[in-house]
């Protein structure tokens, strides 16, 4: 992967011809080049529709539950959020900054933020509209800016957002604002931060549970909201008032498929257009390529397979017990064995893309014998049924993640067995997507879980939402720090790496961060994804794009072609 031609994902502004090549992606279909290229676009005949025609629908294995995109949520959410709401601006598969919400991207050079960074002047699209025709303006920024800072809130993401202050509606279309200090990951933050509508949010009973926004969520995107079916899919239509490209389908429709052999035979028989998410799991990528009128193939996502402690609990407050765990899995056999050698190993938390990435930590090696060494020397004592001890805590434990997921299991399956072998008893306590991606990750109620994560903002490092001590949401922190890691080091690292604006000034932190975590383990990193994702023919404008974590992100400009 690192001859990549995504190496860099430094947020870039939009030249014209970087503005031509991503609308030549938008609208092209996709080739594979081999694992070093992956996908490109490629020139296609075929043109979009007059008006929006048929329907296209993406298979995903867990099912969105969260519909209001300021509070806590995951991956899967947002494969909903890119098509029923809107962002300030969004980042395409090249990291280059698309307008959206607003007319143009503010620059140093154009005047919209000032040479130090901390003062930003928007200008809106004054085409933009909610779905009930209420005209889309600065005062809904500027709501969504005070939602999100207002500490009765609970913030999915606050980093960055925080830091705005003087808030100044100039007109329906025109605002600024002041950042208290220079902050790098902003404009990949805005990337990020769907907005909602002020005239329906203000004034709720209770901003944590909008129960009617809930149930019919109103946004500014190509599609608008049709139906849910708890347990099975949701349904967006065409919103015919849409500021930007398409849409060019009169629906898109969400199905959630949890068993991973069921979402695949859908693919197979045609009930999927696109397989989302999870992809195609690696034991069926040779029989998936061989599929008649089906395009099949690897393309890099920035999430990490992780095992993630939660380290609330006595039992994970021990670093050896976390080294010892980590000396213990063999990682090779489950990327090998289990994934087919499709995804690439890693020590780190960033995906190898990344400017920020350090190739220099301490590879892992499978060392039983050592990890037995480690927990004799921490004390750790072998007790009733050979699970070690110490001061009263045993060393067993839960792992959690998606029912269903065959792949994981079987990685959990060898691990439970791995762990067995020094001493340690994991009891495996998979949960249907919806509880286990809900208060039960969320709030930090597991002990460990095996989970796929991007711990950047778009292409941005920043990774202040997982490892930034004030963002944990079990203690009333804005952010996704379920493990409950802490450490003043990263905090201190974090901040000095957001301070600065020059990629290769801010690198060092990130460099230094990536040490820390390696050596601390509140994740026990396995491998950076190589998600084989599945279309069906004729499905035109697909985009793979690393930086973004659902690859539905661009459903606007899809159609198919005649």
């Amino acid at each position: 992967m690192e001859d990549d031609p995504r190496t860099d994902r430094t947020p870039r502004l939009v030249t014209p011809r970087r503005r031509l090549l991503a609308a030549g992606a938008a609208t092209g279909a996709m080739a594979w080049l081999g694992p070093k290229l992956g996908w490109v676009a490629q020139a296609h005949a075929a043109t979009p529709p007059a008006k929006p025609t048929g329907q296209i629908v993406i298979g995903f294995s867990q099912e969105p539950t969260v519909f209001q995109p300021l509070l806590p949520h995951i991956e899967v959410d947002e494969g909903v959020y890119f098509n029923l709401f809107s962002a300030l601006w969004r980042v395409d598969a090249t990291g280059a900054l698309q307008p959206d919400l607003v007319a143009e991207i503010p620059t140093v050079a154009n005047g919209g933020i000032s040479a130090d960074g901390t003062h930003w002047h928007l200008k809106l699209n004054p085409k933009a509209k909610w779905h009930d025709a209420t005209p889309f303006t600065a005062a809904d920024v500027a709501f969504n800016i005070a939602l999100i800072q207002n500490p009765k809130f609970l913030a999915g993401r606050r980093a960055g957002i925080d830091l705005i202050e003087q808030v100044t509606v100039i007109g329906p279309h025109e605002l600024r604002f002041r950042v208290k200090k220079p902050y790098a990951p902003l404009s990949a933050i805005l990337s990020w931060t769907f907005l909602v509508p002020k005239h329906l949010l203000e004034k709720v009973a209770d901003i944590n549970k909008p129960e009617a926004f809930l149930a019919h969520p109103i946004g500014t995107g190509a599609f608008k909201w049709g139906e849910r079916v708890p347990g099975d899919h949701i349904t967006l239509t065409a919103a015919d008032s849409y500021h930007g490209v398409g849409p060019y389908v009169e629906k898109l429709i969400f199905k959630y498929i949890p068993d991973m052999t069921v979402l695949y035979t859908q693919f197979q028989t045609g009930t999927v257009d696109y397989v989302g998410i999870q992809g195609i799991s690696p034991d069926r990528y040779a029989a998936a390529r061989k599929l008649p009128d089906r395009i099949v193939a690897p393309a890099p996502q920035p999430f990490i397979e992780n095992i993630a402690f939660n380290l609330g609990k006595p039992v994970f407050q021990d670093r050896a017990v976390r080294e010892a765990l980590y000396l213990a899995m063999d990682k090779k056999s489950i990327i090998q064995e289990i994934y087919y050698g499709l995804p690439t190993e890693t020590e780190s938390f960033l995906p190898s893309q990344s400017w920020a990435f350090n190739p220099k930590l301490p590879p892992h090696r499978f060392d039983p014998a050592k990890a037995r060494a480690l927990l004799d020397a921490a004390g750790w004592k072998p007790g009733a049924g050979g699970v070690r001890e110490k001061n009263g805590v045993r060393l067993e434990f839960t792992n959690s993640t998606t029912a269903g997921n065959h792949t994981r299991e079987q990685a959990q399956q060898l691990l439970q067995q791995n762990w067995q072998d020094i001493g340690a008893r994991m009891s495996i306590k998979n949960l249907p997507p919806a509880v286990m991606w809900g208060d039960y990750w969320t709030y930090s109620k597991f002990d460990t879980t095996m989970v796929g994560l991007d711990f950047m903002v778009g292409p941005d490092p920043d990774a202040t939402q997982y490892f930034g001590s004030g963002g944990i949401p079990a203690k009333g922190g804005g952010g996704d720090n379920t493990t409950q890691y802490v450490n003043p080091e990263v905090d201190k690292l974090l901040a000095q790496g957001a301070a600065e604006v020059d990629p290769a000034k801010r690198r060092p932190a990130y460099l230094r961060m990536q040490e820390l975590t390696r050596r601390d383990l509140p994740y026990l990193p396995i491998f950076q994804y190589a998600m084989v994702q599945g279309v069906k023919k004729g499905l035109v404008g697909f985009t793979p794009n690393v930086n973004v974590q659902e690859n539905s992100w661009n459903a606007n400009s899809w159609y198919w072609a005649s």
